[in-house]
């Protein structure tokens, strides 16, 4: 019979040890820093020694601390392989998290042809905005926006984004026309996020004089800001991702040639022993080259 210690205080130790943080081990546990510390002094008491020495504000391992983490990280990535094999053998779906724009103006019109070269997979596709972990939530793949910065994870770049004005043919045509950005000023401004990025726009063109707060209605998801555009309802600072389909099928138009690049980008995130699955592998190949054919097209 094994004699191990509680898996929660080893896997409280190794977070703790591997960031050299109770607060950032906390978080990545989805727990209070003060479970963190509870779970490392029940392990210590179980050890019988200390595992880690505070030098001021500086906290540090020991010296059997640092002799324990390679065993203790290498034990837990074992069984975090072993888990995603089984699962892979288990011939279950491929299940996928997207961002909701990103899921209804991009993805879901290109899946078809994901589904055609691999009508093996089963694809579990859900929409959402909100964070993931997947150590808890039966995701295999995640597309969201950001830097490219999730800690003990793979991210694959699907496309840098950028933003410009799009609107319908009707708005752009007027009256009053839209023939340089100052026209900006005679048509309703719509808004899909919080935040300054129509002003970063007008600083980026070189307009000033525009009341950016005045009118146009504003939404929580940029599918509604570009769905609001295509019915005339005013001009929204599109992104062109994920406006590549209505504005090549003449639904928007680009009034101005002048783009935004925007600090986000669109990402393909997953823990790293899921690279070697054959069904994310067939998906991750599949996505990131249609993306690379829209950026060409």
């Amino acid at each position: 019979m094994r004699r191990l210690p509680p898996l929660g205080a080893l896997r409280a130790f190794e977070a703790a040890a591997r960031n050299l943080s109770f607060t950032v081990a906390a978080n990545e546990l989805c727990v209070t820093q003060a479970a963190i510390s509870h779970q490392i002094r029940q392990l210590e008491s179980w050890l019988g020694f200390s595992l880690f020495e505070r030098r001021g504000h500086v906290l540090t391992l020991t010296t059997k601390g640092r002799s324990y983490l390679p065993e203790l990280s290498e034990a837990f990535n074992r069984m975090s392989a072993a888990t995603l094999r089984l699962r892979e053998r288990s011939d279950g779906p491929l299940r996928i998290t997207a961002l909701p724009s990103f899921a209804s103006r991009w993805l879901v019109p290109r899946l078809g042809r994901f589904r055609a070269l691999h009508p093996q997979v089963d694809v579990k596709l859900a929409s959402s905005a909100d964070l993931w972990d997947f150590s808890t939530d039966r995701f295999d793949l995640a597309i969201r926006s950001g830097l490219g910065r999730w800690p003990g994870l793979k991210a694959d770049l699907i496309a840098q984004e950028s933003l410009s004005p799009v609107c319908s043919p009707a708005v752009a045509a007027g009256p009053p026309p839209l023939h340089t950005p100052s026209d900006l000023r005679h048509v309703e401004l719509l808004h899909d996020e919080p935040g300054s990025a129509w002003r970063h726009w007008c600083e980026h063109a070189g307009v000033a004089g525009i009341d950016l707060q005045a009118g146009g209605a504003s939404f929580d998801d940029a599918s509604l800001a570009l769905q609001a555009a295509v019915d005339g309802q005013g001009v929204v600072l599109g992104r062109l991702m994920l406006a590549a389909d209505d504005l090549a099928a003449g639904h928007l138009v680009q009034p101005f040639d002048i783009t935004l690049p925007n600090d986000y980008s669109y990402w393909l995130v997953y823990p790293r022993a899921a690279a070697e699955r054959p069904d994310v592998a067939a998906f991750r190949g599949w996505l990131l080259s249609e993306a690379r054919s829209a950026r060409s097209a």
